[in-house]
């Protein structure tokens, strides 16, 4: 029986992928126990739970860019994590450790490689993340999603896995129309999936807001997902109108999709993933204040293959709405734009995952 810790979290984009992946483990090596670390407060505290999975919070913080006031405990918080880290390993003597990105991945992964404990990256983002850089000389293995990541990890130790997809959306078969139905909308109407992230996209949220009136008009319906922040605001303002279904959460994103003739969207890496599996027409609105401006990084890989739209974030208001009406109304381009994306899609990551870090462990 082997014995695995899968640390990270924060948001969807690094819990989907660590919950497919132990999926995968449980899949191919039944007898496998697997124990999830993350932040406490953090969205992973409420999910990895709900699929079935137990899991440790760290009290861990990020350093706070907007207010530096904020941080003066952060040494603190480290420190402490670090002896959380240790007592935690210690315990369940894992035989090896996977990182998925997030605060509390890093602790883990330097306390186990310290220890001589196997330790595997997935790095989602087609630029590498700090943390990851740094436990990148010591890993066994790093699993990154796109080519030519030799400039961030050593050569020898990268596979080119793609990003692991939740199985809903890999083996969803709904029909389009069964699927509009289930949001309580018209199969006759050109439906555009508006989504921003876990937390909420405040720039495309506010344009939708200010346009949800011209919908009815223009014979378009919408599913919107507003995220968390401001959620209460976004529904009051979408609710009154019948062709708009709007909540803080999809939590059926399988049924979104399936829904959907186009997609507006951040380009996180995991949202870029499951947009290629699905096969939707999409305008990527990439956040500006992601790390090393990665968002961008990630929507252009596949706008520089003619495969998806780009709106930059500070254009958002002038172009954001006149695109997607432009977008709704062209049916060649949106099947131009399903046809190439398609060919991005990469439905088995976490199998492939699963068996490198198995066959390690032998």
């Amino acid at each position: 029986m082997k014995r695995i810790i899968i640390a990270g979290g924060g948001t969807g984009g690094h819990i989907f992928p660590a919950i497919a992946i132990a999926n995968a483990l449980k899949q191919q090596a039944p007898d496998t126990e697997i124990l999830f670390i993350g932040a406490q407060g953090k969205m992973e505290m409420e999910k990895v739970p709900q699929a079935g999975y137990a899991i440790q919070g760290l009290d861990i913080a990020g350093f706070n860019r907007s207010s530096l006031i904020k941080n003066i405990s952060l040494p603190y918080k480290l420190v402490k994590s670090f002896y959380q880290v240790r007592k935690i390993v210690n315990a369940f003597q894992p035989d090896a450790a996977v990182g998925v990105g997030g605060y509390s991945s890093f602790p883990v992964l330097r306390y186990a490689q310290s220890k001589g404990i196997p330790t595997f990256i997935h790095e989602s983002n087609s630029f590498a993340g700090k943390s990851n850089i740094l436990l990148g000389k010591n890993a066994t293995e790093i699993f990154v999603a796109s080519a030519g990541m030799e400039k961030f990890f050593p050569a020898a130790k990268l596979l080119v896995t793609g990003n692991p997809v939740r199985k809903a959306i890999i083996q969803s078969a709904m029909a389009r129309e069964e699927a509009i139905r289930f949001f309580g909308l018209d199969p006759n109407k050109t439906t555009v999936l508006v989504v921003g992230g876990s937390l909420g996209a405040r720039s495309i949220n506010e344009v939708v807001a200010s346009h949800v009136t011209d919908l009815l008009s223009l014979d378009l319906q919408m599913i919107w997902q507003t995220g968390k922040n401001g959620a209460e605001g976004y529904k009051e303002r979408g609710k009154p109108f019948p062709n708009v279904w709007v909540d803080a959460f999809i939590t059926e994103m399988d049924k979104a999709y399936a829904a959907a003739d186009l997609v507006v969207s951040r380009a996180g890496a995991m949202s870029v993933a499951e947009l290629c599996v699905a096969g939707k027409p999409v305008i990527f609105v990439p956040y500006p204040h992601a790390a090393e401006d990665h968002q961008t990084v990630n929507a252009k890989y596949l706008v520089n293959k003619e495969a998806a739209l780009l709106v930059k974030d500070e254009q958002v208001r002038v172009k954001l709405f006149s695109t997607i009406v432009q977008l709704a109304k062209d049916k060649q381009k949106q099947h131009e734009l399903h046809e190439r994306i398609s060919q991005f899609a990469v439905t088995n990551a976490d199998e492939v995952i699963a068996t490198e870090i198995l066959k390690h462990l032998k």
